[in-house]
């Protein structure tokens, strides 16, 4: 029991570290060979643990040859064009100029009822507001509305917004981010003294804090106190 215990960490941690090495995409953004790829480390890994006659680097050995070859292909993909879309496969184009591609459709197996559920996921209940609707090589579609249908800019109304920036955490609950604190030209006695200027004696009483490009701080107080 001991021993089956000890094989499931060393296998997890190790499967996390491979797929963290592999990156960050998310299941539904995985590439065909990245999916396939995912799915035999993780058959392989529960062999060993299920079956602990199995020597443990039966396992790990075929999930490092698997690790070798995914970014053996990830690299290929990246500097070639044509591995790319051998691999990758090209994007589909569905809707285009505002008419269904049929022999698009046909190809990819794909019916009208599974074109416009998709584009009511993007917002766009009618079709014909759609200008070009991609199928992209990760399985998701990318729609790009009719020039009277695309969402009004500020550019379009003559306005020069700032550049909102990205907000910086400060504090999540109760814990200050000193390295986000120091991105922010922040220091903790300034931090610390902005809240007792707001009545908060505490930053542990903080749920969520974070600053703006325009040096604007957003806070909320956790429940209670």
């Amino acid at each position: 029991m001991l021993i089956t215990f000890f094989r499931t960490l060393i296998l997890y941690f190790m499967v996390v570290i491979i797929m963290r090495i592999m990156g960050k995409h998310q299941i539904g953004e995985l590439q065909p060979y990245e999916l396939v790829v995912a799915l035999m480390i993780s058959e392989m890994a529960a062999i060993p643990i299920t079956d602990t006659e199995i020597p443990l680097i039966n396992g790990i050995i075929p999930i490092l040859t698997l690790l070798l070859a995914q970014v053996t292909v990830s690299y290929w993909t990246l500097k070639s064009e044509k591995a790319r879309a051998i691999v990758c496969g090209r994007p589909s184009i569905l809707i285009e100029k505002g008419r269904i591609v049929e022999d698009e459709l046909r190809r990819l197996r794909m019916n009208i009822n599974d074109l416009l559920e998709e584009l009511r996921v993007k917002n766009f209940p009618n079709i014909s507001e759609v200008d070009y609707a991609i199928l992209e090589t990760n399985g998701k579609m990318s729609v790009i509305p009719k020039g009277k249908h695309r969402p009004v800019l500020t550019s379009d109304l003559g306005i020069n917004a700032p550049d909102p920036g990205l907000p910086v955490s400060l504090i999540i609950d109760g814990d200050i981010i000193h390295h986000n604190l120091r991105t922010a030209g922040f220091t903790e006695d300034k931090l610390r003294q902005y809240f007792k200027d707001e009545g908060v004696e505490n930053v542990k009483h903080i749920l969520y804090a974070s600053i703006d490009n325009t040096q604007k701080i957003f806070w909320q107080k956790k429940e209670g106190l």
